[in-house]
């Protein structure tokens, strides 16, 4: 990708969080139907104030548990003390004030065949047409050692809340000259990106202000997402500081001792300060208490409009979802969200669903004022979501100081777009 189209595509990309992807249909005038959306999220929320604007007749609610969302997106430069956490916060006030009744309790089953949800204080929904949106759990059994327990001494920081603020509290009490551990889990998982923007800001706290200190991250893969953006990045401005070790090199973590805060690999022993386990991850538990999620904990769905392969009626986009080569990402979950809105009305109107291609960008901090990214386009192709040849593309590796701060303010922007669509 030249850097004229590149730029120009980001651009887009940053304004297109608030364009729909998708040509908004004729609402026929016998529309109608029930649609329950679960999970608050940016996509369930996405989902459920999109569809009030293609039908307002249509009748959707949103379960949700928490009455505020709290963002996943930059919540890195919170553990980085580079950001208020309370800018992560956002409420669903303004969801509601489209007309989507909320519903702020927890789904606690799904009856696929009757058609209705089960809330965990006793309410019951009947629904048309069901998305699932739940984000992810961690997988408790994933990792030998590591729990929920464990996690209070070792926080995965996946989601983003208290576990956010544990692990800021740790690297700001921690002694100068201490050692920082991470680990990143093996694909697939949330943000792909996430672990290594999460070592840049840790590695820049250091840096700044425990410049004794170390930082390693013990990896389970030998590539990842931007990884020679990241490490080209990691010479020239953390050298000496952090320590990257790949799966080849015995990099992947078998074991951890929440005790003495010591992560094990085949090879070696690593006991840290602070330790930053991100352990392996699926589908949030709604998902296979639906019967959606298939061995891998993970929801295969048909890729033009997200209905589940293993039951009817029933949609799941986000992170739970199996979206080939489409990552699980803020963004995606957007776009997936708006697409499967289309798809619900037009199914509600007895109209087939037209194929849409879907983007992706990624913004990742290295440093304060010096972003990279990463850029997809997909359409669906052999039951899943593929890459579009020759659309999309990478930062360029050697970029002046001037474009990785162009970048940087635009995932600013991303965020502050993303989330004045989704919530404001």
């Amino acid at each position: 990708m030249t850097r004229t189209s590149r730029r120009e595509f980001l651009r887009k990309a940053v304004a297109g969080t608030a364009v729909t992807l998708f040509p908004l249909p004729a609402i026929a005038q016998n529309s109608a139907g029930r649609v329950v959306v679960v999970g608050g999220g940016f996509a369930g929320a996405t989902c459920a104030r999109g569809l009030k604007k293609l039908d307002p007749r249509i009748s959707v609610t949103l379960v949700e548990p928490n009455r505020t969302f709290t963002a996943c997106p930059f919540s890195n430069s919170v553990i980085a003390g580079l950001r208020d956490f309370d800018a992560q916060k956002f409420s669903y006030d303004k969801v509601a004030s489209d007309g989507v009744e909320m519903a702020f309790a927890a789904a606690s089953t799904i009856d696929a065949r009757g058609r209705g949800v089960a809330l965990d204080n006793g309410a019951r929904l009947a629904y048309d047409r069901l998305v699932l949106a739940p984000g992810i759990d961690i997988r408790w059994d994933g990792l030998p050692g590591y729990n929920e327990a464990a996690a209070e001494r070792m926080p995965h920081a996946w989601k983003a809340g208290d576990q956010t603020l544990l692990l800021r509290r740790q690297l700001e009490a921690m002694d100068d000259g201490g050692v920082v551990v991470m680990s990143s889990p093996a694909n697939p998982f949330r943000c792909p990106p996430g672990p290594y923007e999460r070592a840049s800001l840790i590695a820049h706290y250091l840096k700044t202000r425990k410049p004794k200190s170390k930082l390693i991250v013990l990896d389970a893969k030998d590539a990842f997402s931007k990884q020679r953006l990241f490490q080209n990045a990691w010479k020239e401005l953390y050298l000496g500081l952090l320590e990257w070790v790949s799966l080849s090199s015995g990099g992947k973590v078998t074991e951890v001792e929440p005790a003495s805060n010591t992560l094990v690999t085949d090879f070696n022993r690593y006991q840290a300060a602070v330790a930053n386990v991100i352990p392996p991850q699926k589908a949030g538990r709604i998902a296979e208490l639906a019967g959606v999620a298939d061995q891998t904990g993970w929801c295969p769905v048909d890729p033009v409009t997200f209905e589940s392969k293993r039951q009817t009626n029933i949609h799941v986009i986000g992170d739970a979802a199996i979206m080939g080569a489409m990552p699980k990402s803020a963004f995606a979950a957007n776009a997936q969200a708006k697409t499967c809105a289309a798809v619900i009305a037009a199914l509600l109107r007895g109209q087939a669903p037209a194929e849409q291609k879907l983007i992706n960008t990624c913004y990742s901090l290295v440093a304060p004022g010096y972003g990279i990214s990463v850029a997809g386009v997909y359409r669906p192709k052999d039951g899943q979501l593929a890459d579009v040849e020759n659309a999309g593309g990478v930062s360029p590796l050697d970029a002046p100081a001037a474009t990785r701060a162009l970048e940087a303010n635009f995932a600013d922007g991303w965020f502050k777009t993303i989330t004045g669509e989704v919530f404001g």
